[in-house]
This record gives structure tokens, C-alpha cells and sequence, in this order.
């Protein structure tokens, strides 16, 4: 059965979040149990007179884990040239994510991830540089669900309930913080086992209202690459990536480069993750989580990162349309919860005090 909220839900992807022109070439990669929102989106693109290029999404992405596993590396490390014709050249692109098993890909070596997302290096320095127009969401499958400690039907309504919200009302509100923090040179995160200081001098913010990530919420910066300055400990949450759950995460930073980094659990992954190349020890995103119809942990960074009263890094690639200089194949974002005696600090002052601003 349809739900009838993916209608809605289709039109703020194809018009709010990508704004589809007529003519366009968009590629949208859907997970089959995305079916019934691909198909509104089939429909809200041929209505703007656009072109839906449909790939199917398989496990980390459109390329099946199977390949993945046997593929040499030589193939591994250069996408197939006839599909990156078609990501290089495309005017946008959509993915519509379901998963079946939110672990499906943990299986594959470390190695073998790093070789396929050094193929896509091309692909996402045009998807951040900020001149194509792209979206990722997620749909309601048990899998997600599952992983957030809901049923179904409760997963359905906490997602629809973080996505059809008034984008135009959340834009002013984030704007106000934007520019709070535009107006500074350094923030200072305080919590458990944290504090950090950053610097996002001269680098301008970008308000998420409905624009690259769905649900959206957020403001975030590339901070000063050589900045950060003390420890992070990411103890309220569990870090994601690539299928691997790492409980635990800390990071000490000296003059913006990791230089300690731990984990309770699966600390060997994360490791081989920041050194991945020379810029998967820096932070390429300071994030400011704004979503208010996201109040709890999913173990799902494109909606824990949105959470209401949250910061998140990424370590690795920065925003290049940001300012963001950190060159990286990596951009990983974990979640550090400040509701519970956080606070963020900018200047000096602090503006937000267990999660709810003060100014």
C-alpha cells in the first residue's frame, strides 16, 4: 500500500530541494523498498519536464557487493568511464535510500572501500563543490526502523514528521543562527570528556532547509583547517560508517590534525579510517543540528546530525563553496549531544546552554 504523505514528499525533493528545471538529465538511485516514493518522484520530474534516470541501489551504493568483494583493484580504484560520463554530466541527482540491512557492506575490507571511494573522488568533489544540485533521503523500511527502536509505523511517522515541516519558517530560524556564528572567528564546544576549540574565521556558514539532505535542519561550516585545538568525546552516540558501528569515539587535536583517536568498539576500522590518505585526520564540517521534529538517536548520521541541540564533525572532505580547503575521499560525520550540560560557546559567550540557545 501507497502512503499518501510520498506525494508531498516527492514534490519538496523534486521543487524545494532541487528546484528541476525542464530538460534536465536527473539521476535518482533508489533502493528497491524506496519503490513507492521513487515512483511520485518519476511523476514529479516528468511533470517538470525532466528526464529520471533510475538506478538501482545496492548495499553502499549502485555498485553490488559482490563486485565489490572479487573486483582487482586496479578495477576498484577508476569508475567504469561510461558511468562517470554520466555523473559527470548529469544536471542532478537524487538517492532515495531503504535499506533491507543497515549493515549490508560491513563484510568488505577496509581496503577494498577505500579503492571504490577513491573511484568516486571526481563524482563527489562536483556533488560538494556546490554547483550541482543533489539530494539523498531516506524511506521508511524495518531495517530503519529496527535500528531506532521503533516499530514501522512509528519509524514512518518520526520520519514523515522530520521532512514535511514548514522549510520557510525553519530557513529564518537557522538564518538567525548562521549568522551568529558567521560573525565569529572561534567556537568552543564543552561537554563530557569535551573540549574543543575551532576556528571558522572568515568562513561563511550554509543553512540546510530543505536543500542537499532530507530530512534537512542544520547549519554547518568547513572550519579553519589547522585550527581545532583539544578533545572531543562522542559518548552519548555511536559513530556509523560504512556499515561498521564504532561505540565510544574520541578524538584529541592539535593544530587541526587528530593526533589520538579511540573507541570502545571496532577501534581497529577506525583507525584504518582516519588513515585513509592525509586529510582523513582533519575536519572538513562543523555542523549545528536545528531539525525540531528529530528528538532522538537513530544510529543513522542523515538524521542524527539534524537532532535538535547537537554538533556534529566530519572528519575528512571539506565544502569547497564554504571556504573548505581539506581535500579527502573520506567525510564521515559523528554526532556529539550537548542537552545534557553542553554547551557551545562562540567568542567566549556562550550562546547555547544544554541545548537551547540563549541567544
Amino acid at each position: 500500500m501507497t502512503d499518501p504523505r510520498d506525494e508531498q514528499y516527492a514534490r519538496i525533493l523534486v521543487e524545494t530541494c532541487i528546484d528541476v528545471q525542464p530538460g534536465w538529465q536527473v539521476v535518482v538511485t533508489a533502493s528497491p523498498l524506496a519503490r513507492p516514493l521513487l515512483s511520485e518522484v518519476c511523476r514529479a520530474l516528468a511533470r517538470r519536464g525532466a528526464y529520471a534516470l533510475v538506478r538501482s541501489l545496492d548495499g553502499l551504493g549502485p555498485t553490488p557487493k559482490e563486485w565489490i568483494k572479487e573486483a582487482p583493484a586496479e578495477l576498484l580504484r577508476k569508475m567504469p568511464p561510461l558511468e562517470e560520463h554520466v555523473l559527470l554530466h548529469a544536471d542532478a541527482f537524487m538517492a532515495l535510500v531503504a535499506p533491507e540491512n543497515t549493515r549490508d557492506g560491513s563484510d568488505i575490507e577496509p581496503r577494498r572501500l577505500q579503492l571504490l571511494q577513491e573511484s568516486g573522488r571526481p563524482v563527489m568533489e562536483r556533488l560538494l563543490s556546490g554547483g550541482t544540485p543533489w539530494v539523498g533521503c531516506h524511506y521508511p523500511t524495518a531495517a530503519l526502523a529496527q535500528d531506532a527502536g521503533m516499530t514501522l509505523e512509528q519509524f514512518s511517522d518520526f520520519l514523515y514528521g522530520s521532512v514535511l515541516i514548514d522549510w520557510a519558517a525553519e530557513r529564518e530560524r537557522m538564518t538567525a543562527i548562521k549568522e551568529l556564528f558567521d560573525a565569529a572567528d572561534e567556537v568552543r564546544i564543552v561537554g563530557d570528556g569535551t573540549d574543543l576549540r575551532l576556528s571558522v574565521r572568515g568562513r561563511e556558514g550554509m543553512v540546510d532547509a530543505g536543500g542537499a539532505n532530507m530530512p534537512g535542519g542544520e547549519v554547518f561550516y568547513s572550519p579553519v583547517e589547522n585550527s581545532a585545538e583539544g578533545t572531543i568525546a562522542f559518548s552519548e552516540f555511536p559513530g556509523v560508517y560504512a556499515g561498521r558501528e564504532m561505540d565510544g569515539i574520541t578524538f584529541t587535536f592539535s593544530e587541526g590534525r587528530i593526533v589520538e583517536a579511540s573507541a570502545r568498539l571496532n577501534e581497529d576500522f577506525l583507525l584504518a579510517t582516519l588513515d585513509t590518505d592525509d586529510g582523513s585526520r582533519r575536519l572538513g564540517e562543523l555542523g549545528i543540528g536545528c531539525n525540531p521534529g528529530i528528538t532522538q538517536h537513530m544510529k543513522n548520521a542523515a538524521f542524527d546530525e539534524k537532532i535538535d541541540g547537537t554538533v556534529h564533525l566530519a572528519v575528512g572532505k571539506g565544502f569547497p563553496e564554504l571556504g573548505g580547503r581539506n581535500e579527502s575521499i573520506v567525510h564521515w560525520d559523528i554526532v556529539k549531544d550537548l542537552r545534557r550540560g553542553g554547551r557551545l560557546e562562540v567568542d567566549g559567550r556562550v550562546v547555547q546552554e544544554s541545548g537551547k540557545w540563549l541567544a
